[in-house]
C-alpha cells in the first residue's frame, strides 16, 4: 500500500460516508450477518461514518416507522424467506425510500452486500443518484438450486447475480478461489478481502470438563460437533456418515449438533441419539466449540465457511471439503483435515483417519489455533475499507470492464480482473 492511501486510511477527515445495504444483519445468526456485523463494528471504530439499511426484522420495536428515522439505521419492509423464517428480506421497488434516506444522509459510497429486492432497489438508486456501488458475493445462491427442486433455474440465478454484480464497481470476494470461479463465469472487477477469526470470543480457554460430562461424553471420548444451518443445501446425511466412522474406532463418541433450520425435524426422526441443541450464541456457542474434539464439515455450498474459523479458534481437529475457507487455511494432517471437494467416500476416510490420530491430536489443535490467531479482523476490515476507497476514483463506466480495481485490489491483498 503507498504511503499517500496508508495516509488516507489513518485521517478521519479522507474517510468516506458509507451506506451498507443488506438483507440480514445482527442479530441475525447466519454467516453474512456476523461478517458485515464484525466489518461494520470495525469500520465504526475507525472513525467511518456509516449507514445501515436493512429489512425490519422480527425482534425490532413494532412501534419503530418503517422510514428512515435515523441517519444510522433506515429500516425498510420486509418479508419472510420461505425455508429461512428467521430472516427478512426486502421488498421491491424500494428505491424512492432509500433515496429519500440519501437526500438527509447522502454517502460517498454504497456498499450492497446481498442480490435481494433491496439489493437491487438500491443499486439503481445509487445509479440514479450519482453515488459509486460496491458488492460483496456472500452467498452462492446459483448453488442452492438443485437442493430445493429448482436445478432448471440454477443457470438464470447466475445470470442475475453476474448483471447485479457487473453493475458495481468492485464486488468483493473471500477467497482467491471464489474469485477465480467468478471470472470465469464473466464476473468483472473482483477484489478479495478475507474473513477474520475472533480468537478472543473462541478460545480453547472456554473448555468446559462439566459440560461435556452434560452432553453425555467421557472425558476419554471424543465430542464430535458440527455447527451450521441444517438444511438441504449444507449435505447433513454425511456429517451423519462420518461420524458413524469415528464411532466405530472411538465407540465413546459423541454427537453434537447445533444449529436449526427446515431440515431438523427430519435429521431427528433419521439420526436419533445425538444432541441437538438449537441455534447457541455468544458464550454459550464459544463454550460448545471449546469443549469439543473434533469438527466435521460437509458443506460443499459455502463461499467462505466461518464456522471453519471458529473451530479452528477454539483449537478443534477440522475436517471440510478442499475449498472455501478450508482450503485457504488448512494443510491437511498438520492443523487440520481435507478432502477432495464432493468426494464423500473421502470424507468419511478422513474421519476415521482422524479419529484414529489421537496421539498427534493435541499438536495438530495447537496449530489449528495458532493458525487463526493469524487472521484477526482488524486487517479484514482495513482492507475493506481500502478497496472502497479505491474504487471512488475516477472511473469511466460502472459497466466497463478492466478499469479502476488494480491497485485496489493489489494493495488489499486480493486480485483483480
Amino acid at each position: 500500500m503507498d504511503t499517500w492511501t496508508k495516509n488516507r486510511l489513518h485521517d478521519p477527515a479522507a474517510l468516506p460516508r458509507i451506506a451498507v445495504v443488506t438483507e440480514t444483519y445482527p442479530p441475525e445468526v447466519n454467516g453474512v450477518a456476523m461478517t458485515l456485523g464484525r466489518i461494520c463494528k470495525g469500520l465504526r471504530e475507525r472513525g467511518v461514518s456509516l449507514q445501515v439499511i436493512r429489512p425490519r426484522q422480527a425482534q425490532d420495536d413494532a412501534s419503530a416507522p418503517v422510514t428512515p428515522h435515523d441517519d444510522t439505521l433506515v429500516l425498510m419492509p420486509g418479508m419472510r424467506v420461505p425455508g429461512y423464517a428467521e430472516v427478512r428480506i426486502g421488498l421491491p421497488f424500494a428505491g424512492s425510500r432509500i433515496e429519500n434516506a440519501w437526500r438527509r444522509w447522502r454517502p460517498d459510497i454504497v456498499h450492497i452486500a446481498t442480490e435481494g429486492p433491496l439489493g437491487w432497489s438500491a443499486l439503481r438508486a445509487a445509479h440514479r443518484s450519482g453515488i459509486p456501488v460496491t458488492s460483496s458475493f456472500h452467498t452462492n445462491f446459483h448453488g442452492y438450486a438443485s437442493h430445493y427442486c429448482a436445478a432448471p433455474l440454477q443457470n438464470a440465478v447466475m445470470r442475475y447475480l453476474r448483471s447485479f454484480h457487473n453493475r458495481t464497481r468492485v464486488t468483493i470476494v473471500p477467497t482467491s478461489e471464489k474469485l477465480e470461479d467468478l471470472r470465469r463465469s464473466g464476473f468483472q472487477r473482483l477484489a478479495v478481502v478475507g474473513r477474520g477469526a475472533d480468537v478472543s470470543q473462541f478460545s480453547p480457554v472456554h473448555r468446559s470438563s462439566a459440560l461435556r460430562e452434560q452432553l453425555g461424553v467421557r472425558e476419554c471420548g471424543p465430542l464430535v460437533l458440527h455447527v451450521g444451518r441444517l438444511a438441504a443445501e449444507k449435505n447433513l446425511d454425511l456429517l451423519f456418515a462420518g461420524f458413524a466412522a469415528i464411532r466405530a474406532v472411538r465407540p465413546g463418541a459423541r454427537l453434537v449438533i447445533v444449529g436449526d433450520g427446515p431440515e431438523r425435524a427430519r435429521l431427528e426422526r433419521r439420526y436419533p441419539g445425538h444432541v441437538y441443541t438449537g441455534v447457541r450464541t455468544g458464550d454459550e456457542l464459544a463454550r460448545l466449540y471449546a469443549s469439543a474434539d473434533f469438527f466435521l464439515y460437509p458443506s460443499l455450498t459455502e463461499t467462505y465457511g466461518n464456522v471453519t474459523m471458529e473451530a479452528m479458534a477454539s483449537g478443534l481437529a477440522v475436517l471440510a471439503f478442499d475449498y472455501a475457507a478450508a482450503r485457504e487455511h488448512i494443510v491437511s494432517g498438520a492443523n487440520g483435515y481435507l478432502a477432495r471437494y464432493g468426494d464423500a467416500a473421502e470424507f468419511i476416510a478422513r474421519a476415521r483417519e482422524m479419529a484414529l490420530s489421537a496421539g498427534g491430536l493435541q499438536v495438530l489443535r495447537a496449530r489449528a489455533r495458532s493458525t487463526a490467531e493469524g487472521l484477526g479482523w482488524d486487517k479484514v476490515v482495513q482492507s475493506f475499507l481500502h478497496t472502497l476507497m479505491v474504487s471512488r476514483e475516477p472511473w469511466p463506466h460502472a459497466s466497463s470492464p478492466g478499469a479502476g480495481m488494480r491497485a485496489g485490489a493489489a494493495a488489499a491483498g486480493g486480485s483483480e480482473l
